[in-house]
Formats: structure tokens, sequence, C-alpha cells
């Protein structure tokens, strides 16, 4: 984990309070209101709006320092789109998720063509700085196309049942696309996405067969983690 944040300043509620309210919302799927409610029952009394503006304001920071998987060559890169309406227009929900179901990168953008896919290929790239060993998607020409320009040299397999890793990925986000009633504008979808991603990468555990032991361990490792980041007094 990098450096915990410090800064609390004009901040009526505490790092603890704050902290776990981004918690709540980002890791199960509830609404603002849900989480007021959660907090009331406590005996904390902060508004729905307030909980918003926490996650607008603290969300990307915690994201940002919750450490990544460390990327490796012998990755498998699973590449998917997925539709999202917002104000009754179709944009697409670019997502990348590796062997282990972990995601790696999303991007929002407006068009499902072979200039988006490139643009996604080029993002993981700078983030991971290696390629691949495997690169599989659905049957979508356009990454094959974005895949000749930017990695060549890597492998391509386009097997909608190959892609059951980014299929799979979309559940979690259908879900709470469901709670908030979908999105305003393409830009709160992109924030809420980065944020929700990175915190489910951490307390997800990955898909090799575990038991109830070391899931709890890898939960409990992972609450640790998140104290860490935020600021909050071990």
């Amino acid at each position: 984990m990098n450096q915990p944040i410090a800064h609390y300043k004009n901040h009526r509620f505490p790092p603890e309070i704050i902290a776990r309210a981004i918690w709540l919302y980002y890791r199960f799927p509830l609404s603002l209101r849900h989480v007021e409610e959660m907090l009331l029952e406590r005996g904390i009394v902060v508004s729905y709006e307030t909980i918003r503006r926490w996650g607008r304001k603290r969300g990307p920071e915690y994201a940002r320092r919750i450490c990544r998987k460390p990327p490796s060559s012998n990755d498998v890169w699973h590449l998917d789109e997925v539709a999202v309406r917002i104000n009754g227009k179709r944009c697409w929900l670019w997502r990348a998720v590796d062997q282990d179901g972990f995601v790696l990168d999303e991007i929002v953008q407006n068009r499902r063509n072979t200039k988006a896919a490139r643009r996604l290929l080029i993002r993981l790239m700078k983030k991971q700085g290696m390629v691949p060993k495997r690169m599989i998607t659905d049957k979508l020409r356009s990454y094959g196309a974005a895949r000749r320009q930017v990695i060549p040299d890597v492998e391509h397999r386009s097997h909608k049942g190959l892609n059951n890793r980014a299929e799979n990925s979309h559940v979690p986000f259908r879900k709470r696309e469901r709670t908030r009633q979908g999105f305003r504008s393409i830009g709160s979808l992109q924030h809420f996405v980065s944020v929700f991603s990175a915190v489910r990468n951490l307390f997800v555990p990955s898909r090799i067969n575990r038991s109830a032991f070391q899931i709890r361990n890898h939960r409990l490792h992972a609450m640790g983690g998140w104290k860490a980041i935020s600021g909050q007094v071990a």
C-alpha cells in the first residue's frame, strides 16, 4: 500500500466515518440512502448528499493508493465491452480483466469500433508496462484490427465461449447500475467504475480455489489495507 492519507482538514467527521461510508457504498450493492440509514443506526447523522461528496472527493484518492496486482508476461487479457444507456443515449464501457478476474482497466467511449478498441489497448500497455501472453475477445472484429496496430506479436483468440472471464466481470457492475438507477453522465460513470473496480479488486479473492479460512484471511488483510490507505488509526 502507498502512504496513508492524512489530510482531513475542514471535515466535521473523523476519517473512520468517512472511510466507512465510502467502503459501504463502493463495496456493497447499496444506494447512498441505504448508507445514510446504516450510519444513522450507529448514531451518525449525515445526509446522503454528504456521502456522495465524500465519494467524489475521497474515492479516487483511495483507489489510487490501493496496490494493484503486479503485471506479468504470462498474463492473459480478456477484453469486452458492455452497453450503457445514459439519458437515453447508448455508450460503451470497455473493460479488460486478467485470467484471475481482476479488472485491469475500464474506459467509457461513445463508439464501438477499431479506434475505441485501440484506445483501450494503448491504455492497457501504458498501465501494465508489458505485453500479455495472450489476448482473448469475443467475435467483434475491431479487437483484431486494433491488435494488429498496437501489439501484432501477441496471440489473439476470438471466441465468445473463451471470454467468460470478461462476461462474468460485468455482473457486479450491472447490479450496481440497477441499484443506482443508471448514470447521469459519462463522467459520473467513468468516476464510479474507476473506484468501484479498485475496491472490488482489493476485497474479492482470486478465482483460485481457496478454503474458507484462506478467504477470511484475505478479507481481513484487505480490511487492514483499506484502513491504511484511508488514514484510519490502527
